[in-house]
């Protein structure tokens, strides 16, 4: 048996999500936890409940809706993703994945088709991490690998706590935040946010396993004083001690692997004033590789470089480990579920490994997982650039959802 979704109804259904935190440029402001979040998590619990879903959002804020299956004893397959979104990021970027999921149910539900094991959609609480971190935060503690109380008391750049912006949104739910049972798989539908499938001239991407990264800070502590009067030799410069270590980050992966990156994605200068020596710098690394051992090293290589900087520049420095997370190598079966729904609709795919972080990372550490991956035009994603076709997004949606048919019907 193949489903084939409502196509109208699922760009209309995008489109639809997209005007709540829609930008002028055509993009997302929709962040953790904001009055946009509240907004669109409303518009999700109606349209589940549309589709006679039981419904529960638990003590983080992570929302699901339940369709039964005829085996009480088979285990739910999970489909979902986040909607949430970068600060001016995309339109596609995590909402594809939930609209999809939501499709998916709409369409079972048309047919009147019934699976043995039940289906479960997800929306993830703050996968982004841009407001809050670290990122896949909600996925990270229903999954276990986070700790509630300590991500409770996160704050954003403002002092917002989360635990608060929680209650005041209205999200904090009931159930605890942690499977209720064992699960029989998850899979999730994303926009590739890389250059890969374009590259190849591919339709969609089999997704076999995502990278694992490190992010962490790292703060010089130097001496301020006027950029007039004080000799070269006098100065105890943070900002010089933290670009050296910045371009070393930029060079740091060229060394280690083909599919290593490294990024500075945060810097902040005290006092930043154009006449004094700046006293304080933070900034920020991120480094990831398919390779764990390989993180590891980049890790241990900037902080290497962050010492010596300081000694040569006589400062003082910190670092402050954020997130941590390892590679995710997913399981065959539900590799092989996508490959063969994706087979099935005639469309030119390839195996993919993910650059990127997804609520997939932490899932696979609970049951077996996989990923579909959607084109990404010019491979540009977290801006308002983001664009993917109506076209690639309806062959990515139909591929995660004949693939999760066939998970819901197996023994």
């Amino acid at each position: 048996m193949s489903l084939t979704l409502d196509r109208d109804r699922f760009v209309s259904t995008m489109k639809e999500q997209a005007e709540i935190g829609g930008t002028d440029g055509g993009g997302l402001h929709r962040l953790t936890l904001s009055e946009e979040d509240r907004e669109i998590r409303d518009w999700f619990a109606e349209r589940m409940e549309d589709e006679g879903l039981e419904t529960r959002v638990d003590t983080f804020g992570n929302m699901f809706g339940r369709r039964a299956g005829t085996d009480p004893d088979a285990k739910p397959v999970m489909v979902g993703s986040h909607l949430d979104s970068q600060p001016y990021g995309g339109i596609y970027d995590g909402a594809l994945g939930v609209v999809a999921a939501l499709e998916f149910v709409r369409t079972l539900n048309d047919a009147g088709i019934e699976t043995r094991h039940p289906v479960e959609i997800v929306n993830w609480t703050n996968e982004e991490g841009s407001r809050f971190q670290p990122a896949m935060q909600g996925s990270g503690v229903w999954a276990g690998v986070h700790d509630i109380e300590e991500q409770y008391a996160r704050t954003d750049a403002d002092g917002a706590m989360f635990e608060d912006e929680l209650e005041r949104i209205g999200y904090r739910g009931d159930v605890p935040c942690e499977p209720q049972e064992e699960y029989e798989a998850y899979l999730e539908l994303h926009v590739e946010q890389g250059p890969y499938l374009e590259e190849n001239g591919k339709e969609v991407g089999v997704v076999t396993g995502i990278v694992g990264f490190t992010w962490g800070a790292i703060t010089f502590h130097g001496e301020a004083d006027h950029s007039g009067p004080t000799p070269m030799h006098y100065r105890k410069d943070a900002l010089v001690a933290a670009a050296d270590v910045i371009t070393q980050i930029r060079r740091i992966p060229s060394t280690l692997g083909e599919r290593t990156v490294g990024t500075t994605g945060y810097l902040d200068v005290k006092p930043n004033s154009i006449n004094i020596i700046p006293e304080e710098v933070t900034f920020t690394w991120g480094f990831r590789d398919p390779d764990d051992e390989i993180v590891e090293e980049a890790r241990a290589r900037v902080l290497a470089e962050a010492e010596w900087a300081a000694e040569r520049e006589g400062v003082e420095w910190e670092f402050e480990d954020r997130m941590r997370v390892e590679p995710a190598h997913f399981a065959d079966r539900c590799v092989d579920a996508v490959q063969a729904a994706a087979d099935d609709l005639g469309l030119d795919s390839m195996r993919i490994f993910s650059g990127a972080g997804h609520d997939a990372s932490h899932m696979h550490g609970v049951c077996d997982t996989a990923m579909v991956f959607a084109v990404s035009e010019d491979g540009k994603s977290h801006n308002e650039e983001e664009y993917t076709s109506w076209n690639d997004c309806y062959n990515s949606a139909q591929t995660i959802a004949n693939a999760a048919l066939s998970l819901a019907e197996g023994e």
